[in-house]
């Protein structure tokens, strides 16, 4: 196909029930041609339609077998995608417009495709799960990378944190609650909340909405944010209410189902100027006694600071993979301001400003525990990694090989189009 041929969709694969439109290869094939060109064109497409192949085959599995995937999990997920695009795109009509669906179609749409995601992992783990691999098949997976083909590990970074996170004081809680209230009288009164919410409120992916966060189901929101917006009839507005994020004050639009629309004005209470310069203070001088060699950074994460991770001594883990290795790309990304790069292992911070995860501002010093250098992947240093790479290696190949012997008794169709295929599975 050439790259600039207009694609007129159609049916490429047929496995049971299960159709794979040429619209679904083509937006696979978007995905890895800004990383690969135009190299290779047919060959991708056959990669894409492959892997679309085995999906399909997974979702025709657990339809035969009535695998459960209950409305309640489906419509959950469906409605976080639907929450995300009316809040990017601002209404039903700016959705259809951007995207050439109604909302309903691309409710359907949506649904349609979490299902056969959750069914189809569901199988995949059904075959999986109880594979291991021992240690002597670790080796002998790296072992069998070519050398040429061995990745090569960028420089990783071991930190550690300690963490002062002031309290706000009762008079400024009180003062934001005494705000809110003044709001809420005024739409009793008569005043529009959206009005208010787009000029008052603190919530910045609502407050240009006019505080309107779009559908949502119980789970989605904190406890005492559903609990008062549930409780709601609509244009019902609530009492003040307290989250980790702040105080709120909430309107009730639309109830649909188990799913309700709401708008919200969110006023966050401020640590004091005082206070944030005593955690400012308290840290620096922490600082000090840690490098004059007075106290480790670890007993001091212990006594002083306000973080959950003070018990391991302030040591800092990935969020995505659990361990403690963080690139410098990621470091930049989640800790402005501090400049990792020019920082040697036992190094101290000076005390910097952060925002918690509620928004409120705080103090923290680090320290570099660990550095270690870009290398070549090698058993000794990157045994997990290599372990996770072998165990999912291990999982695919019980894929093919079930898919293989699934494909004897299925009924499968491919296009034409698509004969020329070198794929690794005989589908035919």
């Amino acid at each position: 196909m050439a790259q600039d041929e207009p694609v007129v969709d159609k049916v490429v694969a047929v496995i049971g029930k299960n159709i794979v439109k040429l619209s679904d290869v083509e937006n696979g094939f978007v995905a890895i041609r800004v990383r690969q060109g135009y190299d290779n064109a047919f060959e991708n497409r056959c990669n894409i339609l492959e892997g679309l192949l085995i999906n399909k085959l997974l979702i025709h599995k657990g339809e035969l077998d009535s695998t459960e995937v209950t409305s309640e999990e489906v419509d959950a997920s469906a409605q976080y995608y639907l929450k995300q695009y009316e809040r990017q795109y601002g209404s039903h009509e700016a959705i259809r417009q951007a995207m050439g669906y109604t909302y309903d179609e691309l409710k359907e749409l949506i649904t349609k495709m979490l299902h056969d995601r959750i069914l189809a992992e569901r199988v995949q783990a059904s075959l999986t799960n109880n594979i291991k691999i021992t240690p002597h098949e670790v080796t002998q997976f790296f072992n069998n990378i070519p050398a040429d083909s061995i990745p090569d590990i960028p420089e990783t970074i071991e930190i550690a944190e300690i963490v002062r996170k002031p309290d706000i004081n009762d008079e400024e809680r009180e003062r934001v609650k005494l705000e809110l209230n003044k709001l809420r009288e005024r739409v009793l009164k008569g005043d529009r909340f959206s009005t208010l919410a787009t000029l008052y409120s603190e919530d910045p992916g609502s407050s240009t909405k006019g505080g309107e966060l779009g559908f949502f189901t119980r789970g989605d929101m904190v406890a005492e944010f559903e609990a008062a917006a549930f409780a709601l009839k609509p244009g019902e507005v609530s009492p003040v209410i307290e989250t980790q994020y702040g105080f709120h004050i909430i309107q009730l639009i639309e109830r649909r189902g188990n799913t309700i629309n709401c708008r919200h004005i969110l006023m966050m209470p401020k640590v004091s100027p005082e206070d944030l310069l005593k955690a400012r203070v308290l840290l620096d001088s922490v600082a000090r006694e840690i490098r004059l060699g007075h106290i480790s950074f670890a007993d001091a994460a212990k006594q002083f600071s306000d973080g959950a991770n003070r018990i391991e001594g302030g040591r800092v883990t990935h969020p995505s993979t659990g361990n403690y290795q963080f690139t410098n790309d990621e470091l930049k990304r989640l800790y402005p301001g501090l400049a990792f790069a020019s920082m040697n292992a036992a190094d101290v911070s000076n005390a910097t400003p952060m925002k918690t995860d509620e928004n409120k501002d705080a103090y923290r010093i680090v320290t570099v525990l660990k550095r270690n250098p870009s290398h070549k992947a090698n058993l000794k240093d990157d045994y997990d990694r290599i372990y996770n790479a072998a165990l999912e290696n291990a999982k695919q190949e019980k894929i093919y090989d079930w898919a293989q012997k699934t494909i004897k008794n299925t009924y499968i169709k491919i296009d034409d189009e698509f004969k020329g295929c070198d794929f690794r599975l005989r589908w035919e």
